[in-house]
């Protein structure tokens, strides 16, 4: 017996469609590892809102009411996701876990998975205890994977002030706007700083573009990269079929 979960996207479109992919493969690795056929009818009902949701990092550099302007299309997307009777619900965009509070709050009756929180467990549980964090402006404004990581006790490495225009060229410039030869060479370069001052530690890709910027890049090859969208993915698998969590996904090496 599954239930029902659903996936907010839109944030961007593309990074929606990537997190339902990853879904259906953390599905099928569970199917297996159940011994079951993988078969159509085995996956689970899920649903995806794709809804235009206006800039979450810009929202969180302004002030006064044009800082919830996202708040509104999430309410509306996840209402319509509980209303067709997800269970658990997973935020496809890292910057968006801002509003995860308000979220859970207004619809107490759906598990809003916390992508950090889940990243940090899961990374934990491998006995990781050093992460750089690669994300958005947003992102890290609000502390959203340095206080998971320290509640895991995990110490989170930042990247520099250049480092983090580069990151958000790559993400604005890049893969938004469909320059993914710019965004491998903005997120590659980021990678690589990292990995030179700090060593083998964990690269948290903490933007759902940055995966789909680097997908290809011989010169991170080397590299402990770690997507959270396929942690999450993972997490929202368990749930589905389980109701609980259950580390499914992998750190990237």
């Amino acid at each position: 017996m599954t239930q029902v979960v659903g996936i907010l996207g839109g944030m961007g479109p593309a990074a929606g469609a990537d997190f339902v992919r990853l879904f259906v493969d953390a599905c099928a690795r569970r199917m297996r590892a159940r011994g079951e056929t993988v078969r159509d009818q085995g996956f689970p009902e899920h649903w995806l809102a794709q809804v235009p949701v206006p800039d979450r990092s810009g929202a969180l550099e302004s002030e006064g009411l044009g800082a919830h302007q996202p708040l509104e299309p999430m309410l509306q997307a996840l209402g319509r996701l509980a209303a067709l009777g997800s269970r658990a619900v997973a935020i496809a965009c890292n910057t968006a876990h801002a509003w995860h509070a308000t979220l859970q709050e207004r619809f107490p009756q759906v598990e809003v998975l916390h992508v950090a929180r889940e990243v940090s467990a899961h990374l934990a549980a491998q006995g990781v205890r050093d992460v750089a964090l690669m994300a958005t402006e947003g992102t890290y404004r609000i502390g959203l994977y340095e206080q998971a990581m320290a509640d895991a006790g995990m110490a989170c490495h930042l990247p520099l002030a250049e480092e983090r225009r580069m990151l958000m060229r790559g993400i604005y410039d890049g893969v938004k706007a469909g320059d993914m030869p710019l965004a491998q060479a903005c997120f590659s370069e980021v990678a690589l700083q990292l990995a030179r001052r700090h060593g083998s530690v964990a690269i948290v890709m903490g933007c759902t573009e940055i995966p789909l910027g680097l997908e290809g890049s011989a010169s991170v090859g080397g590299l402990r990269l770690v997507d959270p969208a396929q942690v999450l993915a993972s997490a929202l698998a368990a749930r589905a079929y389980d109701g609980v969590s259950a580390p499914a996904a992998r750190v990237l090496a």
